[in-house]
Order: structure tokens, then sequence, then C-alpha cells
């Protein structure tokens, strides 16, 4: 029998007392932090930490609530703190509850289901007071606490060596693509540059289909450029798209034939003996690019045909392709990097979360 087995046993094992918020904390408002001299004190608002300050609002473990925004992002803050206006913080009866449980329990509630607008998401306190958790003796919180505080630390851990293994894959990509011993060609030169027009009113679909097949790509990020699906073509090779507007600059390899609109350039090499459309992509990547202050931010086919790379012969370009590959796939690869084992823990964190975390309801 385990410790959290033998402790329901022993406390609760005719069921445990679901308490509403308001019997076992109480929520208050954050506020404006401007007044307030610089410091170390971490001012908190609904998107996280916003600078410091000299002063705090509370010194106890609690958990902060967002109030607009984000309001299923919950923190967990055992240091002074202080907090605006967008997100509450609770101060909890450590007598019936441990913090860091009820933090673990309001993650369960997910509480952007008692959301209260219809624009911009937000909780009250009088909703947030009525949410209902369940309070068994503190013995078996504290176990709780301890099984799901090990499985956040080894997601953290993982996080953090994506982190390290992230800025190493950029040290070595810029030190790789530093080639000064290789000519040095401006895009023009090295490439064809299109920009992409308006999407097909005539032949597009929501979803691939037999007939349509071919997708529609946009300057989003990942998932979010796929526009939808069409019948014909406009890029066939291998090439390398640039967002015009919005993440300008961001920079996506595509091996497949696909159909480019309207704020997305295409770079296609014009010899492929001469540059691998991979490298291009590297080269690519994370670039920075001049773009007008005033009016809309948008950047040109002509701008991108300015940027010079290094281009040394096509057989070293693919040896720094396959570098820079095996690089990507352990930092991004989502099936088998370490994306994959952090949403794999992340799933069976959430899994025996709830598990924990749900008790059979004692009536009286």
């Amino acid at each position: 029998m385990s410790k959290l087995e033998e402790a329901i046993q022993e406390f609760c094992q005719n069921g445990v007392i679901y308490k509403e918020l308001k019997e076992i904390l109480t929520i208050k408002n954050g506020s404006d932090y401007k007044h307030l001299g610089t410091g170390n004190i971490p001012v908190y608002g609904s998107g996280g930490i916003m600078t410091y300050v000299d002063h705090y609002a509370y010194d106890k473990p609690s958990v902060l609530i967002p109030r607009k925004g984000s309001v299923d992002k919950l923190y967990y803050v055992e240091e002074p703190f202080w907090n605006v206006d967008t997100i509450f913080y609770t101060d909890i009866d450590i007598g019936q509850a441990i913090p860091k449980y009820v933090y673990y329990c309001l993650q369960m509630e997910h509480l952007e289901q008692y959301n209260t607008a219809g624009g911009v998401p937000s909780l009250t306190q009088a909703v947030l007071n009525k949410v209902k958790i369940p309070v068994p003796p503190l013995p078996v919180q504290r176990e709780i606490v301890r099984i799901l505080d090990n499985f956040t630390e080894l997601t953290a851990e993982l996080t953090a060596e994506l982190t390290a293994r992230k800025k190493q894959y950029e040290y070595y990509r810029d030190k790789l693509l530093d080639n000064t011993n290789s000519p040095m060609k401006t895009i023009a030169n090295l490439c064809h540059v299109f920009a992409g027009g308006d999407a097909p009113k005539d032949a597009i679909s929501n979803e691939k289909t037999d007939k349509y097949y071919i997708p529609i790509i946009s300057n989003g990020i990942g998932e979010n450029a796929f526009y939808g699906y069409t019948t014909t073509a406009k890029i066939t090779n291998p090439a390398v798209t640039i967002a015009a507007r919005g993440t300008i600059g961001y920079a996506e390899y595509r091996d497949y034939p696909y159909f480019p609109i309207v704020r997305l350039l295409s770079a296609i090499p014009k010899d492929f003996k001469e540059l691998n459309t991979k490298y291009l992509y590297y080269c690519l990547q994370d670039k920075s690019y001049k773009v007008p202050i005033s009016g809309i931010q948008q950047l040109t086919a002509p701008e991108i045909k300015k940027v010079s790379i290094y281009v040394p012969p096509l057989e070293e370009q693919e040896r720094i392709v396959a570098i820079l590959d095996r690089f990507d796939t352990l930092c991004n690869d989502i099936t088998s990097g370490l994306p994959a084992e952090i949403e794999a823990r992340q799933k069976q964190y959430e899994y025996y979360r709830d598990k924990l975390l749900t008790f059979k309801e004692k009536t009286s």
C-alpha cells in the first residue's frame, strides 16, 4: 500500500468534503505598481512577471489567478510579490489547505470554463468564490503535493535541458554558417524570390481531399500558416518561405508543392547544384530585416534580395545541413525530440493529477 493510500485509509476512507473557495481562502485584488521604486520583488500580471519593485503586496505562499486574458494560466508563488489589477492573489487558510495543493486543484478545474465575458476572457471574485474543490485532511494533501511535485520537477528539468539545447543549436548554427573562407553572394544572385498572391476564390477547401490537396500557405507560424487547400500549386520546387508581415522574417523550409498567398515571400535557388535549399533555410532562420518604421511594417522581395550569405561548396552545405538537422530534431521535433518527451510527461502529469484529486464526496 502506498503512503497516499495509507493516508486516505487513515484519514478519509469514507470520502472527502468538497468546499467552496470562499470557505478556505480570500481572493484579493491587485493594484498599480508605478508609484513604487525599483527592487527585486516581482510584479505579476495576467501574463506573468512584468517588472521588479521594492515593495510587496503579500509575502506568504499564494495562488495567483488571472482576472483577465489568459484566465487558465495560474501561478504558484512562495516568495514576496506585488500583483496588478489584472490578476488576483489568494490568502489561504493554511489550517485547512496547503497552498500548493490549492494550486493543483485549480489547475484541474480549468478556470476558463467560468469565463463571464463575451470578448476578452475574464473572471470575477463572485464566480471564483463558488468554485468547489476537495479538501481532504492535511496529511493527504501533503502526500498528493509531494507526488505531483515529482512530476513537475521532471518536466522542469526537461524544459531547462531543451532551453540549453536551443542555445547550443543557435551557437553552432551561427558558427557553421559564418564560413568566411567561402564567397559571399546576395539572394538576388542566388534565388528567385516570389511574393504570394490572393487566395484562389473558386478552388479552395478547408479540408484536404482527393481534389483539394495542395496546401495554401500564409504568413503564420507552424500550423497557423495553413489557410486551406486548393487544386494547383504555384511553387513546386523546394523553397524557403519568409513572412512579410506579422512575424516578419519568420522562415520555413518547404519541400512540397504549395500555393503561397499575400504577406508570404518564397525564395527558390536558381541553381540547386550551387545552393542547397535547406542550407538557405538555415541561413535565413532568425534573420533580422530593416522594415519601415512608419505606416504598415512589411518585408518586401527587394529587401530579401539584398541579404548576403556565405556559399561554400555544395558538399560542405550538405554537411552543415546534416549537423543542424540533428540539432533541429532534438529541439523541435514533436514526435521524437525533447518536445515530444516534455509533452508526454505533461500528459502523464495531468492524468495522475486528475486521478489523485478526484475523491468520493463526503456528504456530511
